[in-house]
């Protein structure tokens, strides 16, 4: 089972690459992927590939790949980044807006919620992140990975169990 921290944490920073050599980030996500594999994420592209090494070439070796909208990628970049741990809602939705996470857009979207909950709008403030979060989920499935919603909290990043193959009896 995943744990995930109390929240009190400092916020993971995303701050988009300004380098060529930052296009590509790399996410080992240790419980999530197997020791040998690794996540490729290119920011300029919108792509995320699954990559593993070949024992027998020494190479890398594709085995997923997707394309995933800029609003997608928004909502993946802080959920890798705060793997093993959950990422706040405030962080997700500054991520999507704002497409960069500060300190400062943290607080001001944390008190958007906080607002949205008192008026008794909070679904209505969230509602396109969960539609954009829905569509992630579906391309996430190729790589084993499911995004799980912790009830007034955030998302966490889990891998789905296995799927069993039907034996033939």
């Amino acid at each position: 089972m995943q744990n995930a921290s109390s929240g009190k944490g400092k916020a993971v920073i995303y701050h988009p690459p300004r380098q060529a050599d930052e296009a590509i980030i790399h996410f080992e996500l240790a419980n999530l992927l197997s020791e040998d594999q690794t996540l490729a994420l290119n920011t300029r592209l919108g792509t995320l590939t699954l990559l593993t090494q070949d024992t027998a070439s020494a190479r890398p070796t594709v085995l997923v790949e997707q394309q995933f909208t800029s609003g997608e990628m928004n909502i993946l970049l802080p959920l890798f980044q705060n793997h093993p741990h959950y990422c706040r809602y405030e962080v997700i939705l500054a991520s999507f807006n704002t497409g960069t996470v500060t300190e400062a857009a943290i607080e001001r979207y944390r008190l958007r919620l906080q607002e949205a909950q008192f008026a008794g709008v909070w679904d209505y403030e969230m509602r396109t992140v969960r539609n954009v979060l829905s569509r992630a989920r579906l391309k996430l499935r190729d790589f084993g990975l499911e995004i799980s919603s912790i009830l007034e909290t955030g998302y966490l990043l889990i891998a789905l169990p296995m799927r069993r193959v039907p034996r033939d009896i």
